[in-house]
């Protein structure tokens, strides 16, 4: 049952009811509030306007022991002021992986990145499933991978949006179109809720998908990129030989991340982010798209 937060009015004042303490409240647009840039997470955000600044990076290849599957990653050298990523072919799909470069970071987040997505020699990717973009993942979680993921590029088609929920190692993919090359990403956890969304030029902020979180309060959250599936060839029904080595193909992207910015969102108890009666979508995307964006 959804209990409206209504107003009481009396000698010309007006006093917010409170829901019930076992009932979820509706959160109006108004009483919502768009996350905060500032404090300890904020210190993790990079503008990406100078080489050291990959120093704050990660890179899931060393820090868990896998195929080193980037082919190129720099700060401030082969794009002006952002963080250049090429891989080499991989997948971040049920059991695959894939490049991914993070920060360790707890509790409820909000990563905004603005990001493009190309072919290497531009254009759109090529090779199907070419695609890069935000990724928070369970850490130490190769076994049963757990990890969800939103990314721009070429799909079965060029010019599409991915959003990814991967449990267990299973992975449900949504797909919309896109038509401009940069675009504004958004991935975050609220409370119970995980959310996807993405912004093109001269739009305005679309959810990709909301999922219920049953994430671990320190995830890795960082920037992915993964390409040419049809190079795994034999080997897309078997995980664990397809991430034993690098496997050879024509990989053909190329990704450019202008910023990285972590902020923290903050929710009304009385809300239940995973019920869109509760938090309508226009309000939750309010309480995780920073202001002004």
């Amino acid at each position: 049952m959804v209990a409206a937060v209504g107003l009481l009015a009396g000698c010309g004042t007006a006093t917010p009811l409170q829901p019930p303490p076992d009932v979820a409240g509706v959160l109006t647009l108004a009483a919502a509030t768009p996350p905060d840039p500032g404090g300890e997470v904020g210190g993790a955000s990079t503008e990406f306007d100078a080489a050291t600044d990959l120093s704050m990076w990660k890179k899931l290849s060393a820090t868990e022991k896998d195929v080193d599957r980037i082919a190129k990653l720099d700060v401030d050298k082969t794009a002006k002021g952002a963080m250049y990523l090429e891989p080499k072919t991989s997948a971040w799909f049920d059991g695959f992986r894939g490049p991914f470069v993070y920060q360790d970071l707890a509790g409820d987040i909000v990563m905004h990145a603005r990001v493009k997505v190309e072919g290497k020699k531009g254009g759109r990717p090529k090779r199907k499933f070419s695609i890069g973009g935000l990724m928070a993942r369970e850490p130490n979680t190769y076994a049963a991978p757990h990890w969800m993921a939103i990314a721009t590029g070429t799909t079965d088609k060029a010019g599409q949006l991915e959003v990814k929920l991967t449990t267990k190692g299973s992975s449900k993919p949504k797909e919309s179109a896109v038509e401009s090359e940069w675009v504004d990403l958004v991935l975050a956890r609220l409370g119970r809720v995980a959310v996807a969304l993405y912004k093109e030029d001269g739009g305005t902020w679309k959810i990709g998908n909301r999922w219920e979180s049953d994430f671990p309060e320190v995830l890795q959250w960082g920037v992915s990129a993964y390409t040419d599936w049809d190079s795994y060839s034999t080997l897309k029904k078997d995980a664990t030989k397809g991430n034993a080595k690098q496997v050879k193909g024509l990989p053909d992207l190329k990704m450019t991340v202008d910023f990285v910015r972590f902020l923290r969102p903050s929710l009304p108890d009385y809300a239940d982010p995973l019920n869109t009666a509760s938090v309508p979508d226009e309000v939750l995307i309010k309480l995780v798209t920073p202001a002004g964006v």
